[in-house]
């Protein structure tokens, strides 16, 4: 029984549903908004929220060491050090944000199942 569990269930078993929402975050980075439901939207921005605190950490430091480990830490949810380079020198540096780095904008049902669907999207900084 699912007693008092706060995580969201999203996808058949734990590998899965991790695999599913780094694929997101990737689509997220490389794109700039991706269109989900609007429970995978929630977990995601939560995800994704923290790794660009990361992000920004790293872009902001002088110290190497410490932007090399920060990146790591990105890459392993990011799997592609490009897109780590992008979040970090493109998306990170150009934000004077310290949180709230992504919207959520809900967008009515989907017509095969009606699941409710929202639109994610990195806030950009002007």
């Amino acid at each position: 029984m699912r007693h008092r569990m706060l995580r969201n269930k999203i996808g058949s078993y734990g590998s899965h549903s991790r695999m599913l929402l780094r694929n997101q975050m990737r689509e997220l980075v490389e794109h700039k908004s991706i269109v989900t439901t609007v429970t995978k939207a929630k977990v995601v921005q939560r995800m994704f929220d923290k790794l660009m605190t990361k992000a920004v950490k790293a872009a902001k430091t002088s110290n190497k060491s410490e932007s090399v480990a920060l990146r790591r830490q990105i890459n392993y949810y990011l799997l592609s050090r490009r897109l780590t380079n992008k979040l970090v020198d493109e998306i990170a540096k150009s934000t004077k944000k310290t949180s709230g780095f992504t919207r959520i904008v809900k967008m009515g049902m989907r017509r095969g199942d009606a699941a409710e669907m929202a639109l994610l999207q990195i806030i950009e900084s002007d």
